[in-house]
């Protein structure tokens, strides 16, 4: 596994940006009513949920419980009566401005880069637009999914990526043992991770479950 890189996450969340912020503005507002992959939460409440947690990075702002559902549904209930345009500035601003915060953290906080990316896939996909779980920062985000999974998943596992020349080792060393195998695209390997809905997705997995995979859960 590649030692970390602090400016990572930052460059992951800028690249992000770059491609979502003009999505989110050229969409109309009934469409931040869609639902996402995540049970209960609108497009609008992942974003609202991505600002906020975002804002607490820049800001240093981690009190008990943040991150819990709980501190969840609260920051997307402050932010219900925004207008819409604020939630996306917000988005924007954290996008920008927590890179530094998050190099400093000394992996603390990578994982928040990670999901944010991911959250902005969840978004994506809710819309029915082209790269997501994919696109120009999925290299990076694959980075940091090795990292995350070696420090939350129970299962070592080869991917034999359709759109990457080396397999990628993920989770824990397994001994002696052989590795599970996936077989498949990166965006749908992602999707295993992050515990998003593969249906319809064309992939081979073996020697594990799927359920075994969420490092998010």
């Amino acid at each position: 596994m590649a030692p970390r890189d602090p400016e990572l996450p930052g460059r992951l969340l800028r690249t992000e940006r770059d491609a979502l912020v003009p999505l989110l503005r050229a969409r109309p507002e009934e469409d931040f009513a869609l639902p996402t992959a995540l049970p209960g939460w609108t497009v609008r409440h992942v974003l609202a949920h991505c600002g906020a947690a975002l804002t607490r990075a820049v800001e240093n702002r981690f009190e008990e419980g943040v991150f819990s559902p709980e501190s969840n549904d609260r920051d997307i209930t402050e932010r219900a009566g925004w207008p819409l345009t604020r939630i996306i500035d917000e988005v924007e601003r954290g996008m920008t401005e927590a890179g530094p915060v998050i190099a400093k953290a000394g992996g603390a906080l990578d994982a928040l880069a990670l999901g944010e990316w991911i959250h902005a896939g969840d978004v994506r996909d809710a819309f029915g637009a082209p790269g997501a779980y994919a696109g120009d920062g999925l290299p990076d985000a694959l980075a940091l999914l090795v990292h995350r999974a070696r420090e939350k998943s129970s299962v070592c596992l080869q991917a034999d990526l359709d759109d990457r020349d080396e397999p990628l080792l993920l989770g824990p060393p397994a001994g002696d043992a052989p590795p599970a195998r996936y077989l498949g695209d990166a965006a749908t390997l992602v999707r295993l991770y992050a515990g998003r809905p593969v249906t319809g997705a064309h992939y081979e997995l073996a020697g594990a479950e799927e359920r075994e995979l969420n490092v998010f859960g």
